[in-house]
């Protein structure tokens, strides 16, 4: 953006999905951006190797009236989907109580339906991109589908698939026949489920490949990428940020931009501390495993997600990613053994002739989780900080539209999707 003669200089912090996102908008509108990332490279974090899911149909929170008895029930077990290590640690005590508070029927509506918003909108951003950009990432639209192995918790889900149905978000109640019939690569432990909900217009791809494609197309637009350097603390003076501390091999220095954006997922709440801005985030620890495909025919055409383990099964490719399950631990990133196998069990349980097993790449990154699973997009009480971080599960999901959305919030424009952003300015700006 040009004031005058002046390109207003903007400074992104993280070079993940959302940091480079947020840097392709930023320049399409003319600003002169600079991202910063102490990888070697884009997406190399939490954005690496997630579940590859676009589920706009999965916007329903962990958060829910039946959370708080499935975490006790889950405490202390190693492969349980969603597990507390309880820590002395005031921060994540505080995020559990209001994780608690979100549980409450009025919340959970009032979130999903948030989540639902900005994860469509999202959807279709990504959409506009790849056909503007012609990237090649391994993507597919063939759906999402949710698998059930109890009929508690098919009619449960088929229950609660109504809020999204009643506001305009499909998705399509299915018999083991009819879930088989869309996926036969189900076919083998069909006989072990009780139903599936089917979201046919949500997607998968490899969000890894998308990003670092897109980081080269920005930096060919004209955005300048300093990989390899540290970004050490962010310092304000008279209600503003005045500079961030960057550390390379040549040394630290003292960076200064007109505005900046806080895009260091779960990082940014220490970041943020530092200048007096409260960010209620908490990594939570994901885990995948990517092996190769033997068997092409047998391999889901889409994305599967196994309700009961809250796993994801999904190809990319001629590869299967699985992914799935998280564990509140702080900033540990060791891969523990009976989490990493949990995932392959499920899958060999589900295609046991897909995969070269043996082959098995396991990873684990940090999730930035707010207790209601909403990210957090914005203008902070400092004039010239930008966040946006919190987005949990769904960083993918939501990324590319979160992304425009603030591009259009630093150009001083209210973004054209419902959601309940920091600090927005008054001015909408109108549909495409």
């Amino acid at each position: 953006m040009n004031v005058g003669q002046y390109q207003m200089r903007v400074l992104v912090l993280g070079a993940g999905i959302l940091g480079v996102h947020t840097a392709y908008f930023l320049r399409q509108r003319g600003f002169d951006v600079t991202v910063v990332d102490r990888q070697p490279g884009p997406a190399l974090e939490t954005s690496f190797a997630n579940g590859s899911q676009i589920s706009v149909s999965q916007s329903d929170p962990w958060a829910s009236p039946a959370a708080p008895l499935k975490v006790l029930k889950w405490l202390g077990k190693e492969d349980a989907p969603l597990l507390f290590r309880l820590k002395m640690d005031p921060h994540q005590w505080r995020w559990g109580l209001r994780f608690l508070y979100e549980c409450l029927p009025s919340r959970t509506e009032h979130n999903t339906l948030q989540a639902m918003r900005l994860s469509e909108y999202s959807r279709r951003t990504l959409q506009a991109l790849r056909k503007e950009t012609k990237i090649a990432y391994d993507h597919a639209e063939a759906g999402i589908m949710m698998i059930h192995s109890t009929k508690a918790s098919f009619d449960a889900a088929a229950e609660g698939a109504q809020l999204l149905i009643r506001n305009g978000e499909r998705r399509d109640v299915l018999s083991v026949a009819e879930a088989v019939a869309i996926e036969p690569a189900l076919k083998h432990t069909a006989h072990t489920l009780a139903g599936a909900i089917y979201a046919p217009h949500d997607e998968s791809g490899d969000a890894f490949k998308f990003t670092a494609a897109l980081a080269e197309r920005a930096a060919k637009m004209g955005v300048e990428f300093r990989y390899g350097t540290t970004i050490e603390r962010v310092e304000k003076s008279g209600g503003k940020v005045s500079g961030v501390v960057l550390k390379n091999a040549k040394g630290s220095r003292t960076e200064t931009a007109d505005a900046y954006v806080m895009a260091l997922g779960s990082y940014s709440t220490a970041m943020l501390k530092h200048v007096g801005v409260d960010a209620l985030v908490y990594p939570a620890k994901g885990y995948s495993a990517t092996l190769p495909i033997v068997n092409m025919p047998g391999a889901p055409k889409g994305s599967i997600t196994d309700d009961e383990m809250k796993i994801v099964f999904t190809t990319i490719g001629d590869r299967l990613r699985i992914a799935g399950t998280a564990e509140l631990n702080g900033f540990d990133l060791s891969l523990n053994t009976v989490r990493c196998e949990a995932l392959t069990k499920r899958a060999k349980h589900h295609f046991p002739d897909l995969c070269d097993w043996d082959a098995v790449q396991y990873w684990t990154g940090l999730r930035p989780a707010t207790p209601s699973n909403l990210p957090i997009i914005g203008r902070s009480n400092l004039g010239n900080l930008y966040i946006n971080t919190g987005h949990g599960t769904l960083g993918w999901t939501e990324g590319p539209g979160s992304a425009k959305a603030l591009s259009d919030i630093i150009a001083g424009e209210m973004p054209e999707v419902d959601y309940a952003f920091l600090n927005p300015p008054s001015r909408k700006i109108s549909a495409p």
